[in-house]
């Protein structure tokens, strides 16, 4: 009797001892590479925050990540060399979280078709794009954040007092002058519009420092770029990089006695760093497409897609629902932020920025008078517009 209970103690023992490891080994695990830290206040954050987010609303999923994926930080390493060591932790699914990962996102896709990939911000999956590629397990997700510029650029725009504004931008590829002509187009429209301003008294610049953050030696300085701004009369800089420098530079010149505002870019919380020069911020929620697609990819039904999702302005404030929002700051105006809500009623009601007539810099015709640009101008822009100063084009 005494073996018999022995023994079904032991047996007892040794499920307990096992059953943590079936649950681990049964979970769904989230793969995640990002190109920045991944507490960067800013771009790299807000997938992190949104993968932590499907774990903590999706029973039986796991994350395991890696950051700082990119040249600088881990030299003679490819994203999908790492993206074989998520692999190699479990992941079930692989997300690469930036567009210079786009050869890593397919190249990793062809090697492993029987894993699903998600590249953010590519077009691999778009069929009527210029970048199609043929593959059953890569997907793309990009929230229309174009759409979210254009109210940054209208807070811009109803707050400066010195009609100089500048864009703090990363490099230059048909996502970055897509966003950026965005904000100019935002900006144009509410000097001219809700402030009875002429567009030629509008100065919108761009600046750009040549990667997505600052890689010291490398690119331009943020916080030197920042600071060329507020000191030569720009008295609102719109962020585009992945971090924070332009509001923490606000701060700083506001500090010194220097008008200085600051329109932060892609985290929900970005404000809190500097509330007092914040006009807002132009955030990307990657929580409900996350959600929706691992969901699918849990239940075994998931199919690859080319999502490009718009705000959903009746139930704009809703997080579980809008991948792209604009989130107003303490520092913006009650005068200033009835005009950006005014703007979103207008675009609710089918106003179009993007109506023609539309000119490149250089003066080409791009959008003619009575149309509007396609899903494939707006995506592809080839240049900035008519009336912004910068570069357009990599040297």
């Amino acid at each position: 009797m005494r073996k018999l209970t022995l023994l079904l103690v032991l047996v007892l023992l040794a499920a307990l001892a096992l059953s943590p490891a079936a649950a681990q080994d049964d979970a769904f695990v989230i793969g995640l590479l990002m190109v920045g830290p991944y507490n960067d206040n800013g771009w790299s954050q807000a997938h992190y925050d949104a993968a932590v987010y499907v774990t903590e609303n999706l029973e039986n999923t796991e994350l395991v990540y890696l950051d700082r994926v990119n040249p600088a930080d881990r030299p003679g390493t490819t994203p999908d060399q790492l993206a074989e060591e998520l692999l190699d932790q479990g992941a079930d699914v692989i997300i690469f979280n930036s567009d210079d990962m786009k050869d890593g996102a397919t190249a990793f896709a062809t090697n492993y078709p029987e894993v699903p990939v998600i590249h953010a911000s590519g077009d691999q999956h778009w069929e009527e794009g210029e970048n199609f590629v043929d593959l059953p397990n890569l997907g793309n997700i990009f929230p229309g954040m174009w759409a979210t510029k254009l109210l940054a650029g209208c807070a811009a725009a109803m707050t400066t007092e010195t009609g100089k504004i500048g864009y703090l931008g990363p490099l230059i590829n048909d996502e970055t002058r897509r966003l950026t002509a965005a904000a100019f187009l935002g900006a144009e429209y509410c000097w001219t519009e809700k402030r009875g301003m002429d567009a030629a008294e509008l100065e919108f610049r761009v600046d750009w420092i040549g990667f997505w953050f600052n890689i010291p030696g490398v690119t331009a300085d943020p916080t030197q770029v920042s600071d060329n701004f507020y000191n030569n009369g720009y008295d609102v800089v719109i962020s585009g990089i992945d971090t924070t420098e332009g509001l923490v530079q606000a701060k700083a010149a506001s500090e010194a006695g220097t008008t200085a505002f600051n329109v932060a870019y892609d985290y929900d919380l970005a404000c809190e760093i500097a509330p007092d020069v914040c006009l807002g911020a132009a955030v990307f929620n990657w929580r409900p497409t996350y959600l929706a697609e691992i969901t699918e990819m849990q239940a075994g039904t998931w199919t690859p897609k080319f999502l490009w999702p718009m705000p959903d302005y009746a139930n704009y404030d809703d997080v579980t629902m809008n991948s792209t929002y604009f989130i107003p700051g303490t520092a913006l105006s009650e005068e200033a932020a009835a005009a950006v809500e005014e703007l979103k009623g207008e675009l609710a009601g089918g106003l179009d920025l993007w109506a023609g007539p539309i000119n490149l810099q250089d003066g080409t015709p791009y959008i003619a008078e009575g149309e509007t640009a396609t899903p494939q101008q707006l995506w592809y822009l080839p240049q900035l517009l008519e009336g912004m100063s910068g570069q357009s084009v990599p040297e």
